[in-house]
């Protein structure tokens, strides 16, 4: 990787010469963030000590833009300040290639873009880029772009996955064997909406012996919908997917989610928000159905409250969730402010051994505040704080009567660097 960093200077500093600055695009990000956290993700317990540390993205992104194709390049290093000796002889597994993708144009209205590369769609519920996680998310695809009219688009991704180039099959569980994906996007002046259809293959070896002849892919497909409507100052969204095929454990999967929400204003520089979501989910006790909707390649630190308490690594399979939430945000000149309220439900029936539980979870309350200080510098700062309830406990361990909180704050420079 280091050599693939030293290659990327040279190939810049050497085209830049023999290139117009309209044709390239140079520019970075350098995040830092330092954390505190008691409860995030899971309730704490009273032997527990708080984490406090810092992490950091540093990101450089080259663009080149031609008549004909496209390329861009997105290198990072992602690591906690400390993780690395001082006297650093080595430093492995932290430089890597988040981005590389060419993309030829056939048209004004045809496209395909191939490699490494972001997939960032709608509101990102079901794929997103998660650029809250310091090391973010990219797919290794091909993807089909087309602009069906000036109003519409649709995209066809495909994706098959190999972890060395073998020489015969061999068993893939770094994430998904092979992805196929539809999607087609409609705008107008108040009203715009998206359908998607995705199909994704997990391979599993169902002898677990290593036999190729025993290796197969269980495929689970997601569809559904988004839409947009702008009645004036008020806008309105709505979403419903489901989710079908087999689960890697063999279990028929039988899912959906739904959201609806609103936004509107409330005095100048003032905006709210209100609306509920609903991720179905299986009966704890239940050992035959998969009725758990599954928000694949979400950012999902986006919903459900920003502690991450639900689908960001974890809460998969499980009772789903009802999410009623609501918010108020404040932005005027290089000030910004929000605070958002989450109340959590379980949406199947939760079980402690054999007594059944309350379906309430527990409250999140999120502030968060921001200050650009210039262009190209941003000073970000939040607080959570999780009140949970005697079911969230049974869900998730830990103890409930423990201050569940978190704190952050980050500081994030995005320089160009052929900007005069």
């Amino acid at each position: 990787m280091k050599n693939l960093l030293r290659l990327f200077f040279v190939l810049f500093l050497g085209l830049v010469p023999l290139i117009s600055m309209a044709q390239l695009s140079f520019n970075g990000e350098l995040r830092p963030r330092t954390e505190y956290r008691h409860g995030l993700k899971s309730l704490f317990n009273a032997t527990d000590d708080a984490a406090f540390f810092t992490s950091q993205r540093t990101r450089l992104n080259l663009n080149y833009n031609d008549s004909k194709f496209r390329v861009g390049l997105s290198v990072q290093d992602v690591r906690v300040w400390g993780d690395v000796a001082q006297l650093n002889m080595s430093d492995e597994n932290q430089l890597m290639l988040h981005e590389a993708w060419g993309e030829i144009l056939f048209n004004e209205d045809l496209s395909l873009k191939v490699g490494r590369q972001e997939l960032v769609y709608d509101d990102s519920r079901i794929l997103g880029n998660v650029g809250w996680a310091q090391q973010a998310r990219s797919h290794d695809l091909a993807l089909l772009k087309w602009n069906t009219d000036e109003n519409g688009q649709f995209h066809i991704g495909l994706a098959v996955n190999n972890d060395s180039e073998d020489l015969k099959r061999t068993l893939y569980n770094t994430s998904y064997k092979n992805m196929q994906f539809a999607w087609y996007n409609r705008k107008s002046g108040q009203f715009d909406f998206s359908l998607l259809f995705m199909n994704v293959g997990i391979q599993v070896d169902e002898a677990i012996v290593g036999d190729p002849e025993d290796l197969t892919s269980k495929y689970n497909q997601t569809f559904g919908t988004i839409m947009n409507y702008r009645p004036g100052k008020i806008s309105l969204t709505g979403s419903l997917y489901a989710q079908t095929g087999e689960h890697a454990s063999g279990k028929d999967i039988s899912a959906h989610m739904f959201n609806v929400g609103m936004n509107f204003p409330v005095a100048a520089n003032w905006k709210g928000n209100l609306g509920i979501e609903v991720l179905s989910g299986t009966d704890s006790n239940e050992a035959d159905d998969y009725n758990s909707f599954t928000p694949l390649f979400g950012t999902n630190h986006k919903f459900n409250g920003h502690m991450d308490y639900f689908y960001v690594g974890n809460h998969v399979g499980t009772v789903g969730l009802q999410d009623i939430y609501g918010g108020l945000n404040y932005a005027k000149d290089k000030f910004s402010f929000a605070t958002a309220v989450h109340a959590f439900s379980s949406q199947a029936d939760l079980y402690s051994g054999t007594e059944k539980q309350d379906k309430y979870l527990g409250t999140e309350i999120d502030l968060s505040v921001a200050y650009k200080y210039s262009g190209n510098v941003t000073f970000q700062a939040g607080y959570s704080q999780m009140f949970a309830s005697d079911s969230m406990q049974a869900l998730k361990g830990g103890d409930k009567d423990e201050t569940q909180n978190w704190g952050w704050v980050m500081l994030v420079f995005t320089p160009d660097f052929l900007k005069k």
